[in-house]
Formats: structure tokens, sequence, C-alpha cells
């Protein structure tokens, strides 16, 4: 009797574990978690052996050589440059995203006629594939058909027939990357920093209002303090994705002109899938990593720090 007892117990019990939170929970993680190994985490760590190996689509076998393949990315003189285009595209990029976000953000979050066409005008970047966008503006800044020249001659800044090369120099391709890049990343700050101004309590506004404090002094005290931490997980999302982008770059310029517009993911790219150094092309991307990891992480404990305070 007693055993019989035990082992209702035990089927009981297995009839139970669905319903427990912790195993539920774990259940309904797994294909995320599955995801994340098999596109992320397996491929990650791929790079990471062949960056300290000497393989290539022509010899796949695997021999490891220490930091030697490292030293050869370093010395070539594109990584130089593919190097300081990347800090450059990232940061003149997300420095206009995000004050343009702010501004849009303070903008729509306000009641006006036909707000939510602006919204849709505003969010339409992001919707829109990457490659279409990119190829959109490709178009836009063709050296003889693109409408700019025309918009600029009109208003008298150029002769008329005037031609700009904004793909054909290397000051106005770099220029023409960080715009598209900050047209693309826009929407998804605005609409971050959106959700943020709408967490701030109007009760905290309307007491420094009766206080006497006047609207730039509300934004500087007030509001911009508490909307730190969302502007900070705004621009984190936007320096990962602009640091790993490589679509803009490939559509846009493909690196050019004479490589002037190169950063590291493209560099990456055109070393290992198309040049075949499937090991440079690794040790090459995974300098972004600990840039990466050390810029999440302190952008992360400033905003865990302001949320504190």
């Amino acid at each position: 009797m007693m055993e019989r007892t035990v082992g209702v117990r035990r089927v009981a019990a297995r009839w139970r574990l669905p319903e427990r939170p912790g195993f539920l929970g774990a259940l309904m993680l797994s294909p995320a978690l599955l995801y994340l190994v098999g596109l992320v985490g397996f491929p990650l760590v791929l790079s990471f052996i062949y960056a300290f190996s000497d393989v290539t689509t022509g010899n796949p076998n695997v021999h490891l050589v220490g930091l030697s393949t490292f030293a050869a990315a370093v010395r070539d003189p594109v990584f130089g440059v593919a190097l300081r285009n990347t800090f450059v595209f990232t940061f003149f990029s997300q420095a206009l995203v995000i004050v343009l976000s702010t501004v849009l953000a303070f903008g729509l979050s306000t009641d006006f006629p036909g707000k939510w066409v602006v919204r849709f005008l505003i969010l339409l970047p992001w919707t829109t594939p990457v490659a279409l966008g990119a190829v959109a503006w490709l178009w836009m800044l063709d050296s003889i058909f693109s409408p700019f020249d025309w918009v600029l001659s009109a208003l008298g800044l150029i002769h008329q027939g005037t031609h700009i090369p904004f793909l054909g120099q290397a000051r106005l391709a770099m220029g023409s990357i960080v715009v598209l890049q900050t047209w693309r990343m826009l929407p998804l700050a605005t609409v971050i920093l959106m959700a943020g101004l709408t967490s701030i309590p109007q009760d905290i506004q309307d007491a420094a209002a009766v206080d006497g404090a006047g609207f730039w002094r509300r934004l500087v005290h007030v509001i911009l303090p508490l909307l730190q931490p969302i502007m900070l997980v705004a621009l984190l999302f936007g320096i990962v994705f602009t640091f790993t982008d490589i679509a803009v770059i490939f559509v846009l310029t493909g690196g050019g002109p004479d490589n002037s517009t190169q950063v590291l993911a493209s560099w990456a790219f055109y070393k290992g899938i198309n040049g075949g150094n499937l090991a440079q092309g690794a040790a090459t991307a995974l300098f972004m990593f600990p840039v990466l990891l050390g810029l999440a992480v302190l952008l992360l404990r400033i905003a865990s720090r302001a949320e504190v305070t």
C-alpha cells in the first residue's frame, strides 16, 4: 500500500511539473536560447578559433598559429584606415542621432494635427529594409542624376549643370554614409526616447513649473537627468548597430573610393569572404569585440548610476 501511494505521488508530481514557474519559464526561453547559441554563440566561438589559425577557403584545415594572424591583420595598411573610419563613422552618426532623436521625441510627444502621419514618416526608415533604403540613397547620390544637385542649383548654391561627386571623393563619401546611417538609426532612438518621456511622472514637471522653473530650466535640470538612462540605452543600441554595420558601406560605397570609407566590419568581410583569408577576416572582426564589450559595460554602469541617483 505504501509503495502504491509513493508511485501515485510521483506521477502527480510529474504532471504538476509543467505548472511550475521555473520549468515553464525555461521552456518558453529555450527557443530563444537555441537561436542565440546556434546563430550567435557557435559563430563567435568559431571566429575565435579561426583568428588564431591560418585557415583559408583554399585550405580549410585549422592549424593554430598563435597571434601571428592578428599581427598580419594589423600590418595591413587598410586596417588602420578601417579602424579610424569605424570610430569616425560611429561617433558622428550617433552624435547626430542622439541630438535629432531628442528633438523629435519632444516634438512628437506634443499634440498637433497630423501627428500620426509625421510619426509614420519618421518610423519609415526603420521599417524599410536596409538594402532597399541604401539603394535608394545610392540613386539619390548619383554623380549625374542626383536630385540634390538640382536642389542646390535651384537655390543658387552651385552653378547650373554642376555635379557633386558625393561618392567619388573621400570626405563626401564618408559624409554620405554618416548621413545615411543617421537617417536609418534615427527612428529607433526616437521611439526609445519617446517611451522614456512617457515614463517621466507629470507631477515632477508640474512641481517644477509651480516653483517657477521655465521650459529650459525644467529641460536641463529635470527632464534630461531623468531621461539620461534611456538616452544611454538608445546610444548603446546605436553604437552596437553602427560599429558592426556592413550593409550601408557595402551598398553605398563598397569601401571606396580607394578604401577611404572602409570600416572594420566591411574590411573583415572583404578580407575573409571575398579575399578567402578566413583567419585574417576573423582576426579583423574580433578587434571590435573588446571595444563593444567595454563600451557596453561603461554605458550600462553609467545608466545604472543615473537610475540610482
